[in-house]
């Protein structure tokens, strides 16, 4: 091959490291441009969603405020975030956490407890169990032995008693993995929630 030849296809394969390096920042600066356009609508869409989560799980409190002191999970495979003091007239009256981990598969819930220690609602963010199976934790259709559906019937529950499989609670037929599974975020939840109301001094120990 002639040194011509050789020549030629060394600048062919500069000018072609060119163009693909132009392609590239176009693209990077495109994509930019899209997030800075669309980031302050995606944070508000999540600021919307978690609101919602929180009035379902709280639905009397007026008011959440975020706060970032509270416990850790002391369970690795467990992961705490995103909890908010619920108020009321200006008046704390409980705490809303979510909680995130292991079941069957995963999920990850939002709880609510109020100064009582009681919890005012649960709600599932999102579980990926056995569908027909675990995932039967989030059916409004499905219904246990006292005739609510699984996550409606922690409602109104004393956390300070724990939650106990088929004990303080009745399992998902057919999934006591996932049923255990819940159990486990919900006892994770609930005592950094207290631990938190606790250390707030508007926790009744009574």
């Amino acid at each position: 091959m002639s040194d011509t030849s050789n020549k030629k296809d060394f600048f062919e394969m500069i000018r072609l490291g060119l163009v693909l390096v132009v392609y590239a920042v176009i693209a990077c600066t495109v994509l930019a441009i899209v997030n800075n356009l669309t980031a302050p609508q995606i944070k508000k869409n999540q600021i919307q969603k978690a609101n919602e989560a929180m009035k379902e799980v709280f639905s009397f409190a007026d008011q959440f405020v975020s706060v970032n002191d509270f416990e850790p999970s002391d369970n690795k495979n467990i992961a705490l975030s995103d909890a908010y003091l619920a108020y009321k007239d200006q008046k704390i009256i409980g705490g809303v956490i979510q909680v995130e981990g292991p079941t069957y598969d995963k999920a990850k819930i939002i709880l609510g407890i109020d100064t009582n220690g009681v919890v005012t609602g649960m709600r599932f963010l999102e579980i990926t169990d056995s569908p027909g199976f675990g995932s039967k934790a989030k059916d409004d259709n499905y219904k246990v032995k006292s005739g609510t559906t699984f996550y409606e019937q922690f409602t109104g529950k004393n956390a300070k008693e724990g939650f106990l499989t088929n004990q303080t609670f009745d399992a998902i037929s057919g999934a006591t993995i996932t049923s255990d599974g819940v159990a486990a975020l919900l006892t994770q939840g609930s005592k950094s929630l207290l631990n938190y109301l606790e250390k707030k001094e508007v926790l009744n120990n009574e």
